[in-house]
């Protein structure tokens, strides 16, 4: 006796809705979203001052995770380019990338070609990546008692 299991479709729950997946087109439109976009924590963001990021280091931040597109393949924009898209001179980007190395955020590796000298850095953020995870639970702690003190009747026990 033939099933009739073949002929139904699989039974897959989307993790979302076919209109949430378009939320980002539906926001920032189509055309802009097909030029790409990055993912990143918003926890960047919210411990900015905790990182001591300043709003310049803050950017040429973000401009680097803009280019770390693969867990496994660490970025490597040239500082020219960087320069270019914030508007700083080569150097000043330089300086603030050496200023995220002291910090302990960004790593620089030096790339070499064989036969053909320097290439652009490649930059490691696993400093980045390790510090967010350090903080993570104090913003959680803290974001879990706003939202408790928001309750009817103060704050409530966990």
């Amino acid at each position: 006796m033939a099933s009739n299991d073949a002929a139904k479709p699989a039974q897959v729950i989307p993790l979302r809705s076919k209109g949430d997946a378009l939320a980002s087109e539906k926001k920032w439109g189509k055309a802009v979203m097909k030029l790409g976009f990055s993912i990143l924590p918003s926890l960047i963001f919210r411990a900015q001052q905790r990182l001591r990021l300043n709003p310049t280091q803050l950017v040429i931040l973000l401009q680097l995770t803009d280019y770390w597109w693969d867990h496994g393949r660490k970025p490597f924009p040239s500082k020219a380019t960087l320069s270019e898209r914030v508007g700083l001179s080569p150097r000043h980007t330089q300086r603030l990338i050496a200023e995220l190395e002291t910090a302990g955020l960004v790593k620089r590796i030096e790339r070499h070609a064989k036969h053909r000298g320097k290439l652009s850095n490649e930059y490691d953020l696993s400093g980045l990546v390790a510090r967010l995870k350090e903080l993570e639970p104090e913003f959680r702690e803290a974001a879990e008692m706003k939202r408790n003190v928001g309750k009817r009747g103060g704050l409530q026990k966990p």
